[in-house]
């Protein structure tokens, strides 16, 4: 799978490689943390949505947008957002979050691809653009 220009800013760099340097060596594990506890919030979203409960819908998006904005996912932090949002105006009006489908429709394809560039990023053995470092010499 190549990735395009647009796949490219799914994630806010400098913020990941200031949490990736904060984390050390515990990034990846924590990382590992973010699929297993997002795939829950989504499923969790899912199945809020198709019973048509705003409350169900609040804390995993809530979740997913603290735990998003970590890595600097922060497309996918905003959707979250978004969803959390309305989920409580929904509860504070009794409505059902009918209006909201189209954005948790859209929440599965933008995490796995989210979660595709940060695993792909934090993978060592990803292929890094030659120039510099150490033993390649820098064309002048």
């Amino acid at each position: 799978m190549t990735t395009s220009v647009d796949d490219r800013s799914l994630v806010n760099w400098p913020s990941y490689t200031q949490a990736r340097s904060e984390l050390g060596a515990n990034f990846v594990r924590i990382l590992g943390y973010f699929r297993e506890d997002g795939l829950k919030s989504v499923d969790a979203i899912e199945a809020a949505m198709r019973a048509r409960s705003a409350a169900g819908l609040v804390v995993p998006a809530h979740t997913l947008k603290g735990e998003s904005r970590q890595f600097g996912a922060d497309p996918l932090a905003d959707l979250a957002e978004t969803i959390e949002v309305a989920a409580r105006d929904c509860v504070e009006r009794h409505d059902a979050p009918d209006f909201i489908l189209e954005q948790v429709v859209q929440l599965r394809p933008l995490f796995e691809k989210t979660l595709t560039l940060l695993e792909r990023e934090a993978n060592p053995l990803v292929m890094r653009k030659p120039g510099g470092g150490f033993g390649r010499r820098v064309a002048v």
